[in-house]
């Protein structure tokens, strides 16, 4: 069961058993919210039935109060990417309008002449989780973080997908049209987890844009039928595995149990982040106002409508095993890329290792220490580290000299 609770960490079992660890507790983020609940439902409703109420300003004004911890000047778009990828036979929402769809966009001030960075955030995430790597990464590079579409403060149309290929679809062309309309046409591609798989299947997609690819604790890169997932099959066959199962194939997302909790739903995510973040971290502890900031831009993107999530039955397995592995596309990469993986990290970096056999680029793999899979908020100085020796040919004069920082290491 260890082996299961590592691999379904950013899924349901996961969510389920870290909230169940953590409990219940009053919030000053339950009460606070229920404050700006409608006049109409206070006469309706007893303060304990309120559910508390998120939208799209919601959680832009919560990514505001998050980056007000971040130095570096920056400027909040929605960049407009349409209503649909030319030529792609993907509706992106069922609507019988061709109303046009929105990338929340984040771009900090840098110097001249810097590289540009493209951060894109992993699934259950959105790109305020950088908060801790903005002003570091901004002082070297041009930074632009954005919220996949279906998630944080991007549009979050109807999830309409219905195979692995049309999922795949739904983000890599929005990302294209994101990029035509930002008009990028060279980048640095930074993505975690399910981010790094985006990143890596746009990748190969679209290699003329893309300088170089990062990878942090990528999710993706193993399949069901590799000889180590026999457990799986094994746990299936037990009652639990097939009620985890069946909640996987019904697509019972973590963020269904955020909004079925109603008033309790910040409690339980202020549970989870001061929990994962602050007694089970594994490197620098969040601040109290980093927490609670963090804990109050995590629900409202987390209770909002439900749209991207929903990908995730169609991307992976039950057991977080990837349905078109990247390992098998190992071969056709095109792009020079770096793997960083925190040591703690639950995804396995034998699988960027077992990649790099069949790449035909240049590949490194970087551990850090003190870091789990959120690596960038757990050792974010290690993970600054990684980041400058990934990119020292677009930031050193003489990249062939450059030694890898100290404490981290080479896999």
């Amino acid at each position: 069961m260890n082996l299961l609770r590592h691999r379904l960490s950013s899924s349901i079992s996961k969510m389920s058993e870290e909230i169940s660890k953590t409990g219940f507790v009053s919030s000053a983020a339950a009460s606070t919210a229920e404050t700006s609940t409608t006049s109409k439902s206070k006469s309706l409703w007893p303060s304990i039935l309120r559910w508390i109420p998120t939208s799209t300003d919601h959680i832009i004004a919560a990514e505001k109060r998050l980056l007000s911890i971040v130095k570096t000047p920056y400027v909040q778009e929605q960049v407009n990417i349409g209503s649909g990828p030319p030529g792609s036979k993907i509706r992106w929402f069922r609507s019988t309008s061709d109303e046009p769809r929105f990338i929340n966009t984040v771009t900090f001030d840098s110097k001249e002449d810097s590289p540009t960075l493209v951060m894109v955030h992993g699934y259950a995430a959105s790109q305020g989780f950088f908060f801790r790597n903005f002003d570091a990464l901004a002082s070297r590079f041009r930074i632009i973080a954005i919220d996949q579409l279906g998630w944080g403060g991007s549009s979050r149309p109807d999830f309409t997908c219905k195979s692995t290929e049309e999922t795949e679809a739904w983000f890599i062309d929005s990302f294209e049209e994101w990029r035509k309309a930002k008009n990028l046409s060279n980048f640095i591609l930074l993505g975690h987890s399910f981010g790094g798989y985006v990143a890596a299947k746009y990748a190969l997609k679209h290699p003329e844009h893309v300088q170089h690819l990062i990878l942090v604790g990528p999710a993706g890169f193993s399949s069901e039928s590799e000889p180590k997932s026999e457990w799986l099959t094994k746990f299936r066959a037990t009652w639990k595995g097939a009620i985890l199962n069946h909640l996987w194939e019904s697509n019972f997302t973590p963020q269904k149990i955020v909004r079925g909790l109603g008033p309790w739903g910040p409690d339980i995510v202020r549970k989870y982040t001061t929990a994962r973040f602050g007694a089970h971290s594994t490197g620098t502890v969040l601040t109290v106002d980093e927490s609670r900031l963090l804990t109050d831009y995590v629900y409202h993107t987390l209770a909002a409508k439900a749209s991207g999530e929903l990908c995730l039955k169609y991307i992976f397995s039950f057991g977080a095993f990837a349905r078109m592995p990247l390992l098998h596309s190992a071969s056709e990469w095109k792009v020079p890329t770096t793997f960083i993986y925190g040591v703690q990290d639950w995804m396995n970096y034998q699988g960027a290792q077992e990649a790099r056999k069949h790449m035909k680029v240049p590949c490194e793999i970087i551990r850090v220490p003190q870091g789990g899979h959120f690596v960038f908020i757990d050792n974010p100085q290690g993970f600054h580290s990684a980041m400058f020796y990934a990119c020292r040919r677009f930031l050193s004069p003489d990249p062939d000299h450059e030694s890898l920082p100290e404490g981290l290491t080479s896999a």
